[in-house]
């Protein structure tokens, strides 16, 4: 099954990761898309976000009009939230114009602790 992880961490610890991995040539098991705070990945992940994340996973290429009526909304809101997750690189966009989120799960993870 085909993971994405989405995790809060560092930037300095994402390059880190980054840099290992383009040493060793050895990839990771799971794709990773991170952000630096919790609240930055709550803003980019939406509660209609999310919904629409659910709606495409594992659905292969589909146009933003389908994916609006996968979620019941209107194609201009949904068109909004295809391209905020398009720049958080959470969906690819294919060449006939459509979008396509190439998971089949996702895996969050962040820590909350005492300040």
């Amino acid at each position: 099954m085909k993971t994405v992880i989405l995790d809060v961490r560092s930037p300095e610890d994402a390059m880190s990761d980054f840099s290992e991995t383009w040493k060793t040539g050895k990839a990771q098991r799971s794709a990773r898309v991170s952000f630096a705070t919790p609240e930055l990945l709550w803003k980019v992940l939406t509660a209609k976000r999310w919904e629409l994340l659910k709606a495409l996973c594992g659905a292969g290429p589909v146009s933003i009009r389908e994916a609006a009526r996968r979620v019941n909304r209107d194609v201009k809101a949904v068109h909004g939230d295809i391209t905020a997750l398009l720049t958080a690189g959470l969906l690819n966009r294919v060449p006939d114009g459509g979008v396509e989120f190439p998971y089949e799960a996702v895996k969050v993870e962040f820590l909350l602790q005492a300040a």
